[in-house]
């Protein structure tokens, strides 16, 4: 697949012909979608964090967003919800993520929760095929960005979408305020 200016020296694929590169939920969840302009590409799983990734496969990190897997919780009720920005943000977890979750207190999910609740490796989790009732809560400018790289559900490859794609996700929600 061509036409990716972030790509770097990754090999692209269209994602629908390569979901074997996909965590299962991932590809069930983009069998769903009008996925055309989603492309996956193999990397090496050590490089999976973002800024490893970016160094070795010559992405722009401004390119790059970052879903984290936020628990708010208010008396005995814990809700999730998954919060996508640029790397080179992070996301207001006690501000305007526990606001929109009506939480007394949000923190990022423990790990093993995390990757219990999404079927997904830890460091890959991505908003594409997370479970039917979480918020997908997407800063305006990951909305807005004509092309990223996000997680694929493993550590093994990534995903390359436009910013659109994911705001069109089920309980996607662009939240202003998300990104500091």
């Amino acid at each position: 697949m061509t036409g990716w200016t972030i790509a770097g020296t990754l090999t692209v694929h269209p994602a629908q012909d390569r979901l074997d590169l996909l965590a299962a939920p991932v590809a069930t969840m983009l069998r769903t979608l009008a996925a055309e302009r989603c492309g996956v590409a193999e990397i090496n799983p050590d490089l999976a964090d973002t800024a490893a990734f970016c160094a070795e496969y010559g992405s722009p990190l401004a390119a790059s967003a970052n879903c984290v897997v936020v628990a708010g919780r208010r008396g005995e009720v814990t809700r999730y919800a998954a919060c996508l920005v640029l790397a080179t943000t992070r996301a207001d977890v006690n501000g305007v993520v526990r606001k929109r979750l009506d939480a007394r207190k949000a923190s990022f999910a423990p790990m093993d929760e995390a990757v219990t609740r999404t079927g997904m490796a830890y460091g890959g989790i991505t908003p594409i095929g997370l479970p039917a009732d979480w918020p997908i809560l997407l800063a305006p400018e990951v909305a807005e960005a004509p092309e990223l790289v996000i997680g694929s559900g493993v550590r093994h490859s990534k995903l390359l979408v436009p910013g659109s794609l994911l705001a069109k996700l089920p309980n996607a929600e662009v939240l202003p305020g998300l990104a500091q």
